[in-house]
């Protein structure tokens, strides 16, 4: 069989669907990142089963590695697991051009929207987070930390997680767990999980690669004119950030208003509206281009600094998913995976208690509706759109 129709048999959906599965989700993922890697795991896993637990923290924990997005590039991939490139490219719209949307419209009416960041109804949002987080935690603790060593490993991640809240600890614990279910997992029967596989021509995977590291080495150079220079600019903090979408802050600050293209007080008022819509924290690049003093500015500029701050993690994940997928079908690979996952399950029990509880449960009355929405997600099975309402609605009335 050909490579070609290997990936036939792999991509089983279409882009359509892949599109209107995120347009919902950019439409109801409150939250940040890691809710948002609570929502894709209801979704994809637990209602449309495009793909099982295993394989789902084996996605989560590789674009925990890369640099950039970390929920956006788990949208691409399972795009991309699900219809093939094109799979990626309709993730990523339906998933962010919702937030990105109402940034640039934002941009535009920015004085009639003070005081969004502290609305009771988005400090609901933040609450539903706590429950879709904690359901996410809950169930994949059960399917990847069955043994005592797993959960120990679990355990540990989020320990040094908390104690060292730094990106590049996340990936020293993701590395960590890697080595000790490689040495220590020997024992196990690790299954081989054989049903996801990306559909990505080799060729396809090294011109992204090259893409890539190119373009920030090339880009300055050849940049002239202000719409080539602010590509440039995104572009590059959108390759350097590691740690997801708040650590991307600081770089685009320096990026955008020592150059005098946009005043500190506009930048902070929308990085606070950033956090009152659904979807990526990255379509804050959005706002910022639209909000710029010259040309391009408006919904074009908005476009082009959305393009070029999104387009590394693009680029990197269809460059790197081919060869860690033939990776890991080795039985070695498959035990550090496994270690690997566990890990993972740590991260995102670090991450339930900070950002997520301290930033959301804030009085008793926050608990009592977080777990509120907990029941209706994990026992009365509710979609998620109708917990986030119900968040909503009970925050701004209690």
């Amino acid at each position: 069989m050909t490579q070609s129709s290997n990936d036939a048999a792999t991509a089983r959906g279409t882009a359509g669907e892949v599109f209107l599965a995120f347009l919902k989700l950019g439409l109801t993922s409150f939250g940040g990142p890691v809710a948002h890697l609570g929502y894709f795991r209801n979704e994809f896993v637990v209602r449309r089963q495009w793909l099982d637990e295993s394989e789902y923290a084996d996605v989560v924990a590789l674009c925990q590695f890369l640099p950039g997005p970390a929920s956006s590039q788990v949208g691409m991939a399972l795009g991309i697991a699900r219809a093939g490139v094109p799979g990626a490219l309709a993730a990523w719209c339906g998933f962010t051009l919702p937030s990105a949307a109402l940034m640039i419209l934002f941009a535009y009416g920015v004085a009639l929207m003070h005081g969004t960041a502290t609305a009771p109804w988005l400090h609901g949002l933040k609450i539903v987070a706590v429950a879709v987080v904690a359901q996410a935690v809950w169930a994949m603790a059960r399917a990847l930390c069955p043994d005592a060593l797993r959960a120990t490993i679990a355990v540990a991640a989020a320990l040094v997680i908390l104690a060292v809240p730094l990106p590049l600890a996340q990936i020293a614990v993701i590395a960590g767990g890697g080595v000790v279910g490689w040495l220590l997992l020997r024992k196990l029967e690790i299954p081989k999980t054989g049903r996801l596989h990306f559909a990505v021509p080799r060729a396809a995977a090294v011109t992204s690669l090259i893409l890539f590291f190119a373009l920030p080495i090339g880009l300055p150079f050849i940049a002239r004119g202000h719409a080539s220079v602010l590509f440039a600019s995104f572009y590059r903090s959108g390759a350097l950030v590691f740690g997801g979408g708040h650590v991307v802050l600081p770089l685009l600050q320096q990026a955008v208003v020592p150059q005098g293209w946009i005043s500190n007080d506009a930048f902070l008022a929308g990085y606070g509206a950033a956090q009152a819509v659904p979807g990526p924290l990255f379509t804050f690049a959005a706002y910022l281009g639209a909000a710029m003093h010259d040309a391009p500015n408006g919904w074009m500029g908005g476009a082009l600094c959305l393009v070029a701050i999104f387009l590394p993690s693009f680029l990197l994940v269809i460059g790197v998913l081919p060869f860690w997928d033939r990776l890991r079908g080795v039985a070695p690979v498959r035990r550090a995976m496994a270690g690997v996952n566990a890990a993972v399950v740590g991260l995102l029990l670090a991450a339930l208690y900070t950002p997520v509880w301290t930033s959301a449960i804030l009085r008793p009355l926050d608990f009592a509706l977080a777990l509120a929405a907990f029941v209706l997600l994990a026992v009365w099975k509710l979609p998620p759109w109708i917990v986030v309402v119900f968040g909503a609605v009970g925050a701004s009335a209690l």
